[in-house]
């Protein structure tokens, strides 16, 4: 079957995109996505979360000719520095899967091999998004793409099937307004909002990690279990009674002196904020855009940015149905677009 592919010029690829808190593998097979996965892989408490997480990503590498590599992990307080980090991601990366089939995507320059990506680290450090942008340029044309993961959301101007991006590095695209630095769950509330309105009165918050936005979205029932894969802040069980207490915790409260109404409220107002927050970068990133352009949305927090699309007054399109995809939910392809984009890239490059 192998040898049958590459006579169809079809390899098998399988996209790598190495977060700091999650691994998402990609597996392209005739030339359309089979497989995509997320594994949680907290990598601030060290190399061995990411070789368990290979481990379990495995299954996915099986015959593939080829490996796409992206990351972003490179900035864990793990590493000393963002090319400390690139390398060290590498050396990873080539303990699981063989380095003379290994591309890994760099911006602006494209797919290197791992010995040239170590020589010019920040090229390679946090490129996912360009991957994603890139691939979806091509089938959007012109659109506003919105990635919103679990700790960033990037906003990307996509425009004449090209990416029409300001900024390059994490720095210059936090001052454009391309990566806004809240997400769907592993932010923390305080620093979403510092305040919060509680029986009429807008009470000053805790400023502790007594909770994160994954409580916030438990309890607005809008959290696909899918996307829940880390510890919660207090070790504590993912029911909707523990995030309420959670949250209580941060007002000086505890869960049994509101009702859940209540609470829901309260939690609407944090997600609230956050879509506020997103809609002023995503107004900024847009201005250039025909008004009927439509924003593209992936990423685990795809209910939050199909919202945003509703603030902006633009078509929402889930990324998820610009991929060319079988055997494999749009839900996984979409949190794991990256990855995704990385692969099929490289088949078209091949």
């Amino acid at each position: 079957m192998k040898a049958k592919r590459r006579r169809e010029g079809k390899p098998v690829v399988v996209g790598l995109d190495v977060g700091g808190a999650h691994l998402k593998a990609a597996r392209v097979e005739a030339g359309e996505i089979v497989a995509a996965m997320t594994v949680a892989m907290p990598l601030w408490h060290g190399m061995g979360r990411l070789h368990a997480a290979f481990g379990r990503a495995s299954s996915l590498f099986a015959g593939a000719d080829r490996f796409a590599v992206t990351m972003t992990g490179e900035l864990s307080d793990l590493f000393a520095d963002r090319a400390a980090g690139v390398r060290a991601l590498l050396d990873a990366v080539a303990s699981h899967v063989p380095s003379a089939a290994t591309s890994v995507y760099a911006v602006p320059s494209g797919f290197c091999d791992p010995a040239a990506a170590a020589a010019r680290p920040l090229e390679v450090a946090s490129a996912n998004w360009h991957a994603t942008a890139a691939f979806l340029a091509r089938r959007a044309g012109e659109a506003l793409f919105v990635d919103m993961g679990s700790t960033t959301t990037d906003l990307v101007a996509l425009h004449d099937g090209k990416v029409a991006n300001r900024g390059f590095t994490d720095a210059e695209r936090l001052a454009s307004g391309e990566l806004v630095y809240t997400g769907f769950t592993r932010t923390v509330p305080f620093a979403v909002a510092q305040e919060a309105p509680v029986d009429g009165v807008l009470t000053p918050l805790m400023n502790e990690f007594f909770a994160s936005m994954a409580d916030v979205h438990r309890i607005l029932g809008v959290l696909d279990i899918a996307d829940d894969r880390q510890a919660t802040a207090d070790g504590r069980d993912s029911s909707v009674a523990a995030s309420t207490a959670r949250l209580a915790r941060m007002l000086g409260r505890d869960a049994a002196e509101l009702d859940a109404e209540a609470w829901r409220a309260v939690a609407r107002w944090f997600s609230e904020r956050q879509l506020r927050a997103l809609h002023d970068a995503a107004v900024g990133v847009a201005s250039a855009l025909a008004s009927a352009a439509p924003l593209v949305g992936a990423g685990s927090g795809r209910w939050q940015v199909e919202r945003l699309a509703a603030r902006l007054e633009r078509p929402f399109v889930d990324a998820a149905t610009l991929f060319p995809a079988r055997l494999t939910s749009p839900a996984e392809v979409s949190s794991a677009a990256p990855a995704c984009a990385a692969a099929l890239l490289l088949l078209d490059a091949a």
